[in-house]
Order: structure tokens, then sequence, then C-alpha cells
């Protein structure tokens, strides 16, 4: 195959073939008498499975599994892409606390879901957001929330007005906006624009119902992937017999 015809087919430029090949993602292409590449059918399946893994889990997780896909780590692959999803899961069931949340005033949703403090450490607020306390003091030094400081120990003192505070940006943080856009829906929740605030906490689900959609595409250009340059010994080859086969005897 030519280079345009593997770019038509990926929807891509034939130079973001050639980034490509450069940073290893593909096996070796070989080259015609005349100079140019001659890309074979494995090459495509390739480069359609970059593509799609890029737009469903980002270029530095393709440049982490191409490597092992030509090594023939498989199973390595599967249990990585395993991973993301379960936190992508993760994600969207924090999305939706928080949209749950701004149906109601003064977070009557921590009254709901644990026993009221006044205060929370970094530690807490790190636990209840699913985010790292780095993250927080980030949050911090980008003055989106000042908490109080314990005037003995010095040990910061977040309310549950601060750990709402915390909760609308690490979403809307995780729909890859601006920390402009941040600073907005905060400003809006301040100013009892609640709406406004859900929609964009809505705007976030549906951020996150897409890349799982974008996910599930990488995964079958994968699974093709797979199927075209697994040995036949591999295990990726076997056909699983579910738990039937546990009852029976040699399969009968």
């Amino acid at each position: 195959m030519k280079g345009i015809e593997v770019a038509r087919l990926c929807h891509v430029s034939t130079s973001t073939l050639k980034h490509y090949e450069e940073w290893g993602l593909v096996p070796e292409v070989p080259r015609a008498k005349n100079g140019y590449r001659e890309y074979s059918k494995v090459h495509a399946a390739y480069f359609q499975c970059i593509v799609k893994m890029n737009i469903g889990f980002g270029m530095q997780f393709v440049r982490e599994i191409m490597p092992l896909i030509q090594e023939g780590e498989f199973m390595p692959v599967l249990w990585k892409i395993n991973q993301a999803q379960t936190e992508l899961q993760k994600e969207r069931h924090q999305a939706e606390q928080v949209v749950a949340m701004l149906d109601v005033e003064e977070v009557e949703w921590f009254e709901r879901s644990r026993k009221k403090k006044e205060y929370y450490t970094i530690g807490e607020v790190a636990e209840i957001a699913g985010v790292a306390t780095s993250a927080i003091r980030h949050w911090e030094n980008e003055e989106l929330i000042t908490p109080m400081r314990n005037q003995e120990s010095g040990y910061r003192m977040y309310s549950p007005q601060d750990v709402r505070r915390i909760l609308i940006i690490r979403t809307v943080s995780r729909a890859a906006w601006s920390l402009d856009v941040v600073r907005e829906v905060l400003s809006e929740t301040e100013h009892q624009h609640i709406k406004r605030a859900k929609e964009l906490a809505i705007q976030s689900l549906e951020y996150i119902d897409y890349k799982l959609i974008a996910r599930m595409k990488a995964i079958t250009a994968l699974h093709a992937l797979l199927d075209l340059i697994s040995p036949e010994e591999d295990v990726w080859r076997e056909n699983p017999s579910g738990s039937y086969a546990y009852y029976c005897d040699d399969g009968k």
C-alpha cells in the first residue's frame, strides 16, 4: 500500500504517519527500490489502531502500549486498558455526584453521605474528591480555594463549602477545560446561579460519555490488530468457553 492510501484510510496526513514511524509506534516499514515506503495490511492496522487509540486514550497512552504490542506483550496492554476504563467509570460517578450536589443548598450532599463536620483535613478532602493532595494545593496556589489555617498547628482546615468548591473544580478540570472556565463555574455557584453551574457539570458528563464511545471504537481497532498479528499459540487466539465448561467433562 502507498502512504497516501494508508493516510486516507486513517483520515490523517502522510506526515502524521511518518511521525508515528519515527516514534517507533509501528513495525519497521520496508522500502521499494525507488525508495518509497511499502506499507502492508499489518502496518495499516497499526496506524488505524494508533489513530483511534489517540482519540480515546491520548498519545501518551498510545506511546506506552504500542511498543508492548510489537513485542507481543498483549496481556499487559489489555490490563492497562482495563485500568483506564475503570478510572473513567470513577470519573463519571464523581461527576454524577456533583450534578446531584448542585440540586441542593448548603452542601446537604455531605449531610446525606457522612456525618457532618465543621472542618475537614486536606487528607479527608482528597479522599472525598478522589484527587491527590498535591492537586488541592495546586488549586490553592491558583487561588481557586482559600482554606483557613489552624492557628496552633498551621494545618489547612476545609469547610463544607470548600469541599463543594473542590468537587466542582475537579469535575470541570477533568473535562479538559481551562482554569478560566473553572473560575466561571465557581463564580456562578457563589452567586447562586446553580442552573448554569449544573449545565456545565452535565457537559462534563457528556464529555466523559464521548470519551467512552471513542474508547470503545479504539478497542475495536485494537481487537482487529491483535487478530491480525497474534500468533496461533497466543492466548488471544483462544476461545473462552465460559463457566459452562467447568461443569462439563471433555466438553460433553
